[in-house]
């Protein structure tokens, strides 16, 4: 993980100030105090993993809020499931309101009122997953009741082994490669859904029908060969042994758009990525475009220019 913010390295009059531009930045924006302004400090380290990403965070005590005007001005459509690794906190949002402790887990939502506090003496210590809210294959309305409740307790045979792996990727020290992130996105993603699925199901008809997980195998096997210009609706049905007609009636069920739309859409969205990641300025927009499947640059430009409103030369000039 690449650490964002050490609060060691800041004055100490400036660290909240500080600590406030660095989560608008890299986290969600909220609106952040601390009792103890003076004695504050914090750290942050971020981990990207495709258009999820993991932040760790240790901090003293503080209070978040996320009013409606701050979900106006800014709202990237995100969940946050927080593994809590020390210190007593609490969270309120959707009418829920929770203690949450040690080894507790919580979900959290961007487009809602959300208000956090954390005051002890030792820093708190939290593993946060982002993550787009579209990525999880659940009814919003139904997960909205999760929010802010602890979803550990009776849910430890699904809850345990996410805590341990989101865990496990916040200790690590080196970076992977791209394809990997793509995979471990995935893990990290069907942990979680299996974890409020199970929660949900107490009230609710069961998630996971066999048609549903036919469904999920196909969104990951979609992710995993986005580079491979012959990925179409076609070969995806091939790949799982059903018909055209059968794959369009899964996606009816379970999506909002079409197998080909989805295909292209994140295919686009990775493409934009790399556009604006400094680090492979080197390559040109056709190689990027190729990486993605897009085997004719005319064709990519006017696509992304569909999709983002702007060049892709431009986009990669001003991002």
């Amino acid at each position: 993980m690449i650490t964002v913010f050490d609060g060691a390295t800041i004055a100490a009059r400036e660290r909240l100030d500080a600590w406030r531009d660095i989560t608008s930045t890299f986290l969600i924006p909220t609106a952040v105090d601390s009792p103890k302004p003076e004695a504050f400090t914090a750290q942050l380290r971020v981990m990207p993993f495709g258009d999820a990403q993991l932040a760790s965070m240790a901090y003293t005590s503080l209070s978040s809020r996320r009013s409606p005007r701050d979900i106006r001005r800014s709202d990237p459509e995100y969940y946050q499931l927080a593994l809590v690794r020390a210190g007593c906190q609490i969270i309120e949002q959707n009418d829920n309101s929770s203690v949450l402790a040690g080894g507790d887990l919580v979900l959290y939502d961007s487009s809602r009122p959300l208000r956090t506090m954390f005051d002890a003496t030792s820093p708190a210590e939290t593993v946060q997953l982002h993550f787009p809210k579209r990525m999880l294959p659940l009814p919003a309305h139904q997960v909205a009741d999760l929010c802010a409740t602890s979803l550990l307790p009776g849910a430890e045979v699904v809850g345990r082994p996410l805590a341990a792996f989101l865990a496990s990727l916040a200790a690590c020290r080196t970076h992977c490669t791209d394809r990997d992130a793509l995979r471990l996105e995935t893990i990290m993603v069907d942990l979680t859904t299996a974890v409020l699925a199970h929660h949900l199901e107490r009230k609710n008809p069961p998630l996971r029908s066999a048609t549903h997980t036919l469904y999920l195998r196909i969104i990951a096997f979609i992710e995993e060969n986005l580079h491979r210009p012959q990925l179409r609706p076609t070969m995806v049905a091939a790949a799982h042994r059903i018909s055209l007609r059968y794959l369009h009636r899964i996606f009816q069920q379970h999506h909002l758009v079409s197998v080909a739309t989805h295909i292209r859409t994140r295919r686009l969205e990775r493409a934009g990525r790399d556009l604006a990641d400094r680090r492979l300025d080197h390559l040109t927009i056709a190689t990027i475009a190729r990486r993605w499947g897009f085997s004719r640059p005319a064709e990519f430009s006017r696509a992304f220019q569909r999709h983002t409103g702007i060049p892709p030369r431009d986009y990669r000039n001003n991002t």
